[in-house]
């Protein structure tokens, strides 16, 4: 049988993507798994289109498969995905040696390109590549936002929600596979009914979901913060499965900046809505995202963004320069006048701020007892994390193997089962904890 291997980078999204394919294609192909060194027929690439980082990204790793396709290492090389949507013209033309190019929607196509019929009745399945035990739900497509610095809605397109029944029937296999942990993705989750319901249906989709048997966290990623649903937050303050987790990228807190972002809140409703979850869902954990060095981003803007993140005191934060990308409000309307110099200072001082409140919210933790879930066991140390902690994004929660609590189980048996542990030692990022059952 042939093999087959994927690379896939840019967001969890596009991680979904690649297991619907996969599920169509693998009793075709022996799957090799990513990052794995071996010689393979096709490899199957999906990029990331965001911002320049990515999209650089996303090029070298394209033309590091050529190399090894050069080298005989690869048959044959097929592209997807976010770049090479965007640049679906270009791109074939700059490297000739890849086989077959497809955009960030092409699924038919590129499960035709291996050879392999579309199959409706697995639209539904997905081979999994993370860990067995949790799995991303995309519940839907596209953005109907037009922030100014954003490429995705043309990459994208149109906000497509997937049908509640559909998502719960995806649910429902996936936990048949083992899994435990379902982390709600999209471009904007809250905007998730409003094209098939006429209203805003994540609280609804999120009580179904908990429903589902062998479901046991349900995490929420990637919310938009004008007219969020407030039901949202009743389910994660009453209902045990949801995670009190949120990840809502917020960009910026100044008026003038959010104004020339096109993000449709000003700074009065985004810290309104701060309070509002801080209150009702008590010990909540905030994800956020900012922007520095978008165009307008004065002295005092930044300062007051600083300000902001010193206020709220969000427990994960996560930033990036800005990026002029072609085709948006922002490349053709604003000057791309901050230097790279004054970015890279501004990203610098709010990064080195939330690392000291991200170590202060870790410290706070040490002597508390939580149930964390396993996601590995590496040299006598397993790598959990709790309710407060995603995968891939997040920091770890590290429990050393400690036999008089474990006896002589197989440690790796507990790889996605759920132990109580007590936090003993923190740092910026990571936990460590002392087990105290299993």
């Amino acid at each position: 049988m042939k093999k087959l291997q994927t690379l896939t980078l840019g967001c969890s999204k596009n991680k979904v993507d690649t297991e619907h394919i996969l599920s169509q294609v693998a009793g075709h192909y022996d799957i090799v798994a990513e990052g794995e060194e071996t010689p393979v027929d096709v490899l199957l690439v999906n990029t990331c289109g965001f911002i320049g980082d990515a999209k650089e990204e996303s090029v070298q790793a394209v033309l590091e498969a050529v190399e090894r396709k050069n080298r005989g290492e690869i048959g044959k090389i097929v592209v997807f995905g976010c770049l090479s949507q965007r640049y679906a013209h270009e791109l074939p033309e700059l490297i000739p040696e890849v086989d077959a190019w497809y955009g960030a929607r092409d699924f038919d196509p590129v499960i035709a390109e291996l050879g392999v019929e579309p199959d409706r009745k697995k639209d539904s399945q997905r081979y999994l590549t993370t860990p067995s035990h949790y799995a991303y739900l995309k519940i839907s497509e596209g953005c109907d936002r037009r922030c100014s610095y954003c490429a995705i809605p043309f990459i994208r397109g149109q906000h497509k929600s997937v049908p509640m029944e559909d998502l719960v029937e995806e649910a429902t296999r996936l936990a048949a596979k083992g899994v435990r942990e379902l982390i709600i993705i999209a471009q904007d989750t809250t905007y998730y009914g409003l094209d098939l319901y006429r209203r805003r249906a994540l609280a609804e989709l999120l009580q179904k979901l908990s429903d589902v048997e062998g479901i046991e966290w349900i995490r929420i990623h990637y919310s938009y913060p004008a007219s969020f649903p407030e039901d949202v937050l009743d389910q994660m303050a009453d209902n045990p499965k949801v995670c009190r987790y949120m990840d809502i990228p917020l960009q910026h807190i100044s008026d003038k900046v959010l104004d020339n972002m096109h993000r449709h809140v000003d700074g009065a409703w985004t810290r309104e809505l701060i309070r509002k979850m801080r209150e009702r869902v008590p010990g909540v954990v905030l994800r956020t995202t900012m922007i520095v060095g978008h165009p307008g981003e004065g002295k005092k803007d930044f300062q007051e963004l600083l300000d902001f993140a010193e206020e709220a005191r969000f427990e994960r934060l996560g930033a990036f320069m800005y990026s002029e990308e072609e085709g948006t409000y922002g490349a053709e309307n604003f000057k791309d006048s901050i230097t790279k110099k004054v970015k890279q200072e501004r990203l610098d001082a709010l990064m080195t701020l939330q690392s000291e409140i991200s170590l202060a919210f870790n410290n706070s933790r040490v002597g508390s007892e939580i149930d964390v879930i396993v996601d590995d066991f590496v040299d006598g140390v397993y790598v959990c994390r709790s309710e407060f902690e995603s995968p891939e994004v997040d920091g770890e929660i590290l429990v050393r193997h400690d036999s008089s609590v474990m006896g002589d189980l197989d440690p790796y048996s507990l790889i996605g089962e759920f132990i109580k542990v007590r936090v003993i030692g923190a740092d910026e990022y990571d936990l460590i904890a002392e087990p105290l059952e299993v």
